[in-house]
């Protein structure tokens, strides 16, 4: 059961990272990102690649240590979100958020297919863990957990220290008025593009702080469901532009898809194997309960820029 738990934390830690990733972009920054498992993939790819085994199914075996490989994962996800960035941002809104989607799809697919490059479906086996060797393998979990929670910590307050500078207010700016800020003297696209690109590098790292609890990685990890809706879920319940918010969403959304497992000694044989159905069914709720009652989250979002300036001439 301590395992158990100690799982879930670890997994909920890496999920909290995704969430302040697109946290950055749509809460702070206004961009509707539906591709943001795209660049979760490329870092977890990236580090598997620099840092396996040599093996003749892949590309990589490069056997570099672990930060390298985790440096190195979050600086190929800022270079792609770099390159992306200079068509997909002149786009706005719905045409953004599926423009992303499909970039997404087409790496899935490149991965999925590329066998030279990543094995294609069979995966990267023997991917290092860090301080693996020197523990019982029963009590790693406990190990990956202090690295996950250090992991965390130092994402949360770098994207706090971000968004509480004078750059951060401009990408509030941007959200809720572009127009008035490019007025202003502002150079959005350049903001934007900030924005797009540091939030890129963080899912990067989580793909790495993944692939380095694992052991393994392979396509299926990042379907849509599991590496985009379930994380827009984690912004929605948790307060859309607010950093404690969304960890706290995303502990909580992973705590309800992983106790599911639950249900299963709960309930008749016959209705166990629909497990997936079930949580389904009670991700939805979650959505549907959160829209109708509290749809600005858990936490609110922090003051606007007027409502700061406001409270400041009241003061």
């Amino acid at each position: 059961m301590v395992n158990y738990l100690s799982s879930y934390l670890v997994m909920a830690c890496i999920y909290a990272m995704l969430a302040l990733s697109l946290n950055m972009q749509w809460g702070y920054t206004g961009l509707m990102n539906f591709g943001i498992g795209a660049f979760y993939m490329v870092g977890a790819y990236t580090s598997a690649i620099l840092c396996g085994l040599p093996s003749p199914e892949h590309l990589g075996g490069f056997h570099l240590p672990i930060l390298m490989g985790m440096a190195g994962a979050a600086c190929m996800a800022g270079l792609i979100a770099y390159l992306v960035a200079i068509p997909a941002l002149k786009l706005r809104g719905g045409p953004f958020a599926i423009a992303l989607l499909a970039i997404q799809e087409t790496f899935f697919l490149i991965i999925k297919n590329e066998s030279w490059l990543t094995n294609g479906v069979w995966g990267i086996r023997d991917i290092p863990q860090p301080f693996f060797s020197l523990v019982n393998p029963r009590f790693y979990v406990f190990i990956y957990l202090i690295i996950a929670i250090v992991a965390l910590t130092l994402t949360y307050l770098s994207m706090e220290r971000a968004v509480n500078s004078p750059w951060g207010r401009v990408l509030r700016a941007i959200r809720e008025d572009e127009t008035l800020t490019d007025m202003s003297g502002k150079d959005c696209f350049n903001f934007r593009r900030q924005s797009f690109v540091f939030s890129s590098m963080v899912a990067g790292l989580a793909g790495a702080v993944y692939v380095h609890y694992t052991g393994f990685v392979s396509p299926q990890t990042f379907s849509p469901l599991m590496s985009t809706f379930l994380v827009w879920l984690m912004v929605m319940v948790g307060g859309t532009g607010n950093n404690r918010g969304v960890i706290l969403g995303a502990f909580l959304v992973w705590g309800v898809w992983v106790g599911s497992d639950f249900i299963t000694n709960l309930v008749p044989a016959s209705v166990a194997t629909q497990i997936g159905f079930i949580r389904m069914f009670l991700v939805g709720i979650i959505l549907t309960v959160t829209v109708l009652t509290r749809p600005q989250g858990l936490l609110t979002q922090k003051l606007s820029n007027i409502q700061l300036i406001e409270e400041e001439k009241h003061a």
